[in-house]
C-alpha cells in the first residue's frame, strides 16, 4: 500500500513552500519520511511548458539511497536524473550530458573526462590551488569584513574549474553569474523577482524562467563549442583537449556534447563545493567547541571535518532514477516507469546509520555519508578535488585569520535541488 503526501506543506515534498520552510522544518518532515512502513509517493507538480507524469517515491532512508545507487541497472539515470519532469528538447541539448546516461556510454565518457581528477593531475594542481587560496585571503583581510559566499567560497572553485577548462579569465565572470542561473530557477534572486511560493508559477513566469535558463545555458555551450573548435585546431593539456580528441564507440564527441558536459562539470565543480565551504564556516561558527578542535590539531582534524561538512550541509539534495523493471527494495515493490528521488539529505541524517545525525561532529568514525552521491557509477568523479579545495581554503583562513566568523544567518537559496547558500556575511 502507498504512502500518499498530505495536503499540508509541512511535509508536502511537492508543495514549492516546503522549500521555502526552515532547514530545520524540513528535516524534521524527513525524519517523518524515514519511519514510514512504505516510501511516500508525491505527486509531480504541474509546470506550464513541460511534460510532467503522475508522481515520484521519495527514498530518504539511507540503505534504500545506498541500494538504488548500487542497481543502476534498475534504477536508471536515463532519460533524467537531474530534473522531476523528463527535460524537454530544447533543455535537454544543453543540460542532458553523462549525468542523464548509463552505461556501457556513460562509463566510456566518465574514464575520458576522469582523466582531469587522477592523483598526479590533482598533486600538480596543488601549488595553483595555494596560490589563489592566498590572493582570496589576502583580498579579504584588506576588506575586514565580506559576503563570505562571493569574496570566499565562490572563487576557489570557480578558478579552479576555469583552469582544468581551459576557460580565458575574461569571460569568467559571466560562467559564474550563468551557473547561478541555472541552479537558481526559481528563487527571487535570479528569477526577475517573482516569488513563486507566493504568486504560484503562472505560464508567463514559467516562461520567463525557462528562458532565462535556456540562455544561460545557450551562452555556456556556446562557449564551450568555441573552445572546442579551437582545441581540434590546436590542442593542449586542458580537458576540452582530451574531449575531442578522445574516441568513444569508435565516434568523436560532438561540439554539442562537449558543450553539455561543459556546462556539468562548471555547475558541479562550482556550485557544490562553494556551498559545502559556505555551510562549513557556519557550522563552524555555531559549534564553537568544534572550531577549537580542528584549530587545536588542523592536520589531524580537518579530514574528518570535510566529510562532516559534506554530511550536514549535503550540497545536492536529490536526484533522480526511473525504474527499469519490477523490483522489491524495503518491503515495497516498485513496476516498470516508476520515478525515485534519492534524498541525499535525509540519508545523510538517518539515525540507524548516525549516531546523533543532527549534532554536528568532525570527530565522527564512521562516517558513511552520501553527500558525493550514493555508491556506484554516478558517485562524484570530483570527490577528492573538493575536498582539496576545502581543505585548502580552511587551512589558509584559519592560519591567518583564524577568528574569521559568519555574522549573521545565511541568505540561503531556493530550490529543492541544491542546498545553496547566496550570501553569508563574515568577519575577520
Amino acid at each position: 500500500m502507498t504512502t500518499t503526501a498530505r495536503d499540508t506543506v509541512d511535509g508536502n515534498l511537492s508543495n514549492l513552500k516546503f522549500w521555502a520552510l526552515p532547514p530545520e522544518q524540513r528535516m524534521a518532515a524527513f525524519t517523518r519520511l524515514r519511519q514510514l512502513d512504505h516510501p511516500a509517493f508525491f505527486p509531480e507538480l504541474k509546470l506550464p511548458f513541460v511534460k510532467t507524469g503522475p508522481g515520484f517515491y521519495a527514498l530518504a532512508r539511507h540503505a534504500d539511497v545506498v541500494e538504488a545507487s548500487r542497481t543502476p541497472e534498475v534504477f536508471s539515470s536515463e532519460p533524467c536524473s537531474n530534473s522531476i519532469a523528463d527535460l524537454p528538447g530544447y533543455l535537454a541539448r544543453y543540460f542532458g550530458s553523462m549525468i542523464n546516461m548509463d552505461d556501457p556510454r556513460h562509463a566510456k565518457i566518465r574514464r575520458i573526462v576522469s582523466r582531469a581528477f587522477t592523483p598526479r593531475i590533482l598533486a600538480k594542481m596543488e601549488t595553483d590551488l595555494q596560490a589563489t587560496a592566498t590572493r582570496i585571503v589576502d583580498d579579504l583581510i584588506g576588506k575586514g569584513s565580506a559576503d563570505f559566499v562571493t569574496d570566499v567560497a565562490a572563487r576557489l572553485p570557480l578558478q579552479v574549474i576555469c583552469d582544468m577548462m581551459g576557460i580565458p579569465e575574461s569571460v569568467r565572470p559571466m560562467v559564474y553569474d550563468r551557473t547561478n542561473i541555472i541552479l537558481g530557477l526559481g528563487d527571487p534572486e535570479y528569477s526577475g523577482g517573482r516569488d513563486y511560493t507566493r504568486d504560484g508559477i503562472t505560464r508567463l513566469g514559467a516562461l520567463y524562467g525557462l528562458l532565462k535558463v535556456m540562455v544561460a545555458g545557450y551562452e555556456l555551450n556556446h562557449l564551450a563549442m568555441k573552445l572546442a573548435r579551437k582545441r581540434r585546431r590546436r590542442p593542449g593539456d586542458d580537458l576540452v583537449s582530451a574531449l575531442v580528441s578522445a574516441d568513444v564507440d569508435g565516434e568523436r564527441l560532438t561540439d554539442q556534447e562537449i558543450g553539455s558536459f561543459f556546462i556539468l562539470l562548471v555547475v558541479a565543480g562550482n556550485e557544490t563545493t562553494r556551498n559545502a565551504m559556505s555551510h562549513g564556516l557556519k557550522l563552524l561558527t555555531d559549534n564553537p567547541e568544534q572550531r577549537a578542535l580542528l584549530l587545536e590539531d588542523f592536520d589531524r582534524h580537518m579530514p574528518g571535518a570535510v566529510e562532516e561538512i559534506v554530511r550536514m550541509s549535503t550540497p545536492v539534495i536529490q536526484f533522480r532514477r526511473t525504474v527499469t523493471r519490477e523490483y522489491e527494495m524495503n518491503g515495497h515493490r516498485y513496476k516498470t516507469g516508476d520515478k525515485v528521488l534519492l534524498f541525499y539529505n535525509s540519508a545523510n541524517r538517518d539515525e540507524t546509520v548516525f549516531t546523533e545525525p543532527d549534532v554536528f561532529d568532525i570527530t565522527r568514525s564512521p562516517n558513511p555519508h552520501v553527500g558525493f552521491g550514493g555508491p556506484g557509477p554516478h558517485f562524484c568523479m570530483g570527490a577528492n578535488l573538493a575536498r582539496r579545495e576545502i581543505t585548502v581554503m580552511f587551512r589558509e583562513l584559519f592560519t591567518r585569520v583564524p577568528e574569521i566568523r559568519a555574522t549573521a544567518e545565511p541568505d540561503r537559496l531556493f530550490s529543492s535541488f541544491i542546498n545553496g547558500i547566496k550570501h553569508l556575511p563574515c568577519k575577520v
